[in-house]
């Protein structure tokens, strides 16, 4: 294999369950740009402050030592930014479990902390073109997209498949018809033009408070709650950014928790006691497979735009 650019590794104080905190960034099992080596490493292959980048992360569970490399002109970004990655910032402090389910899902999950990547337009874009869809039809369209108009990620990942989502400037050149295409409607396409025009704003909210951040993305026309939360999440490791608006997440939740499923205002009450840490009680619930039972069909993909 290719000599990595950069390289570090380290030993966590924690507990690290690799795959559980990496997942939130895979955009479906066809996502090109991510992979899961034979080994159990996973890869990543990302747009940097310095450029692209494919990350390979390994860590060896019962000594919670870390191993990254990285190729390519991010390489030495990326490696810095991966304990971050990883949740070595991730404070639960003052975090009770509370009800049993939650209780039962930390037992599982000792190892997962809330990551932060440290890049916003890598989860944003994504995340926009997951508004109000099917995420089947939202994974679909984004790993079309990448897959033509990103890049072949550096180093020997490239080889097999690996793929560097486009830049802002990239982003902003793929023509409409290619959004369509990718069943990308008019209106998506056309905040992800919003926010690719102020990406270097956009990604200095990194530098603040979560909550400022969340604030800051909603200022783009497009950007709501959800979308905003979903960002959070990953860019900055916002433990408390809950997916209100989401289809799913307040019924799942209340129905784990309370028997029944609620609206985003009974998910708000219902989480209060977790504040500071409610985006930790989802994620650890969806980790741990909670869901409402489904009697009815699932939502089916839109068919009036070209696929």
């Amino acid at each position: 294999m290719t000599e990595p650019d950069a390289q570090r590794r380290w030993r966590s104080p924690r507990p690290v369950q690799l795959a559980a905190i990496m997942a939130s960034f895979r955009r479906g099992g066809g996502d090109p740009t991510f992979r899961v080596g034979a080994g159990g490493s996973v890869v990543r292959g990302i747009r940097t402050p310095g450029g692209p980048a494919t990350l390979e992360l390994d860590c060896a569970p019962k000594e919670s030592e870390v191993s990254a490399r990285a190729w390519g002109a991010g390489a030495s970004w990326a490696v810095e930014q991966a304990p971050a990655l990883l949740g070595e910032g991730d404070d639960a402090g003052g975090f009770v479990a509370l009800r049993p389910p939650v209780a039962a899902a930390i037992r599982r999950f000792p190892g997962w902390r809330v990551p932060r990547s440290g890049l916003v337009l890598d989860a944003l874009v994504p995340a926009i073109i997951e508004q109000k869809v099917t995420g089947k039809e939202a994974f679909s369209g984004y790993q079309r997209l990448v897959r033509r108009f990103g890049e072949v990620a550096p180093g020997p990942w490239g080889d097999a498949g690996l793929r560097v989502p486009p830049d802002a400037a990239g982003w902003r050149a793929i023509p409409s018809w290619d959004f369509l295409g990718a069943s990308v409607d008019a209106g998506r396409a056309d905040t992800i033009q919003r926010v690719c025009r102020v990406a270097g704003s956009l990604e200095r909210l990194t530098a603040g408070a979560p909550e400022a951040g969340r604030a800051g993305l909603r200022t783009v026309p497009g950007i709501g709650v959800w979308t905003a939360a979903e960002v959070a999440q990953r860019a900055w490791g916002d433990a408390d950014a809950v997916s209100f608006g989401d289809y799913h997440v307040a019924r799942n939740i209340g129905w784990t928790l309370v028997g029944e499923e609620l609206d985003d205002a009974g998910l708000a009450q219902l989480l209060e006691p977790y504040a500071g840490h409610r985006f930790r009680v989802q994620r650890l619930l969806e980790l741990a497979g909670h869901q409402r039972p489904r009697h009815g069909p699932r939502m089916a993909p839109r068919t009036h735009l070209p696929s």
